[in-house]
């Protein structure tokens, strides 16, 4: 089974400071068709204006996830986390018992357009932490470079959920192929260009949720680059 999540089918949010998209159902917007998939719960993209941004505010029994697209985002938190997070950073903060964070624009001058993802946890009752992790574009380039997991392994962030999630720069006529296992799902998100995926189309923006498919091929149809949530289910 397949499904497209079309870019243009998103919710949408404009505060003027911020213009956001969600993938499933967030805030004022509900789309019981679209309240996440499997453990993944919030795909937003966000455009945040110079200097705005999200003043402090509390998170609790979430795994939270930042993916700069362009610009630079700076976070602190309870935990005494101050960084900025930049394109090919992922920043990783375990909700967990309760934290306060800010997220806001480090810059003055131009934008910043990111992705905010929430998993939910394992269990409930973790205690705060706080990862990140730069991944070079020559790393993810026509490949599917691991950036979290579970189990931390190969340099990528520790996700507190079954849960591999990959980057991937491909160039024009380039593929990759992913096998899946049993009772898996797979996300995908494209957050550039244009491709294939199982023969697909997919452009900016768009997610393809995937079940039940033992391998699937992503073929850049121009420079495209996407996340890809491998997930178990439940």
């Amino acid at each position: 089974m397949h499904r497209i999540r079309h870019s243009d089918e998103r919710g949408k949010a404009n505060f003027g400071w911020l213009d956001s998209k969600h993938s499933f159902s967030f805030g004022q917007y509900l789309d019981p068709n679209f309240m996440g998939f499997g453990p993944l719960r919030v795909i937003n993209e966000d455009r945040v204006a110079p200097g705005a941004g999200f003043g402090t505010h509390g998170h609790a029994d979430m795994e939270i996830l930042s993916v700069v697209l362009d610009g630079a985002l700076e976070h602190k938190d309870s935990m005494g986390e101050s960084a900025i997070i930049r394109p090919g950073d992922i920043q990783r903060m375990t909700a967990g018992t309760g934290v306060r964070h800010s997220e806001y624009n480090a810059s003055k001058t131009d934008p910043v357009h990111f992705l905010q993802i929430w998993i939910v946890p394992e269990r409930e009752g973790l205690p705060p932490s706080y990862e990140q992790q730069a991944f070079v574009e020559a790393e993810r380039q026509n490949t599917l470079r691991l950036v979290g997991s579970r189990d931390g392994r190969d340099g990528s962030v520790t996700i507190h959920r079954d849960v591999d999630l990959y980057s991937s720069v491909l160039d024009q006529g380039e593929s990759v192929t992913h096998l899946t296992r049993p009772n898996r799902g797979v996300w995908i998100q494209v957050t550039h260009g244009a491709l294939s995926a199982n023969g697909s189309k997919l452009e900016t923006g768009d997610g393809f949720a995937v079940t039940n498919q033992p391998k699937i091929t992503l073929e850049a149809d121009q420079d495209a680059q996407f996340l890809l949530f491998d997930m178990a289910l439940t």
